[in-house]
C-alpha cells in the first residue's frame, strides 16, 4: 500500500516515520519546507501539492489540527481527493467533529474513496514507540486494509463501528480525562490547605488505589493545572464543548461527568 501523510507535527512526525521504517512507499506533504527537513533521512517522497500526494497515494493520512484544516486538505482547491483514484482511502488521525468525518464521508464516496475516522491517543513519545491508541470508525473492510499500516505506530488499534464512532470514543476519552483532571486537582489543592506536601501526596496517591493518568500529568507539570493549560488546555475545551453538542442533539444526559470537566476548565482558566 502507498501511504501518503499530511500533518507533520510532535505527534504526526513520528507516526509518518514509522510508516517509512516499516518498508511503505510513504509521500509527504506540509506547508512548511522546513518541516519535512526532519525526513531528508529517509526513503519517504515529496509532493509539491496535495493533489500531487492524493495521485501516488492509496491511503493518505491526515494528522492536521482541526475540522476546517482536514476539510480544507480534502476538498479545497488541489486538495488530496481530486488526485486520489477509486478504491483510495483516507485517514482522519485529527481529534475532529463526528459530523465532519461523515460528510466528508459521503462527499467522498461519490468519487470512490473511502474515509475512516481514526484519532489517535497517546502522543509523540507514544508513537515512535509504536504503542498510539488508535479508535476508528469506518467500514470493516476498509479498516482491515489499513490495519498493517497502523500497526507500524500503534498498539492497539480499536474498531468501535461505522464512520463517526472513532470520533465519539476519543471525545469522550477526552471529557473524562479532563473531569478527572478537575477533580485530582481539586484533592492536591485541598491537602495542601491541611498541611500537607503536594508532592508527597501525590506520590501516595500514585501509588494507591486512586491513582489515574491525570494525576500523573498534574504530577509530572509541578502539581497544579498551570502548565498543562497552556499546553492543551484550548484543545480540551474545544473537545468538551463538542461533546455537549453531541449530547445536547441526541437529547442525551451527560450528567455528572460533563460538570466535572466545566469545573476543570474553570480551575484552568482561574487558577488556585
Amino acid at each position: 500500500m502507498r501511504v501518503g501523510f499530511i500533518g507533520l507535527g510532535s505527534q504526526g512526525a513520528p507516526m509518518a516515520r514509522r510508516i517509512v521504517e516499516g518498508g511503505y512507499p510513504t509521500t509527504l506533504w506540509a506547508r512548511r519546507a522546513e518541516t519535512l527537513e526532519a525526513f531528508a533521512d529517509t526513503a519517504a517522497g515529496v509532493a509539491d501539492t496535495p493533489v500531487d500526494l492524493g495521485r501516488v497515494s492509496d491511503l493518505v493520512c491526515l494528522c492536521v489540527v482541526g475540522d476546517a484544516d482536514v476539510d480544507d486538505v480534502v476538498r479545497g482547491e488541489n486538495g488530496v481527493l481530486a488526485g486520489m483514484a477509486p478504491g483510495g482511502i483516507i485517514a482522519i488521525h485529527s481529534t475532529v467533529h463526528p459530523d465532519t468525518c461523515r460528510r466528508l464521508g459521503k462527499y467522498c464516496a461519490d468519487q470512490g474513496v473511502s474515509v475512516i475516522d481514526a484519532p489517535v491517543s497517546g502522543g509523540g513519545p507514544a508513537a515512535e514507540a509504536g504503542t498510539l491508541l488508535v479508535m476508528v470508525g469506518g467500514d470493516a473492510d476498509v479498516v482491515q486494509r489499513c490495519r498493517p499500516v497502523f500497526d507500524t505506530y500503534a498498539d492497539p488499534v480499536v474498531h468501535l463501528g461505522g464512520i463517526g464512532s472513532g470520533q465519539v470514543t476519543k471525545l469522550l476519552n477526552n471529557l473524562l480525562f479532563t473531569a478527572n483532571l478537575g477533580t485530582a486537582a481539586t484533592a492536591l489543592a485541598l491537602g495542601a490547605q491541611l498541611g500537607l506536601s503536594t508532592e508527597r501526596l501525590a506520590e501516595v496517591v500514585c501509588r494507591g488505589s486512586s491513582n489515574s493518568f491525570a494525576l500523573n500529568s498534574i504530577r509530572g507539570s509541578g502539581g497544579t493545572l498551570d502548565r498543562l493549560a497552556g499546553m492543551a488546555g484550548a484543545l480540551l475545551q474545544k473537545d468538551v464543548r463538542l461533546v455537549a453538542d453531541l449530547a445536547q442533539r441526541a437529547a442525551a444526559t451527560p450528567g455528572a461527568v460533563l460538570d466535572a470537566a466545566d469545573a476543570a476548565l474553570s480551575l484552568m482558566d482561574h487558577p488556585r
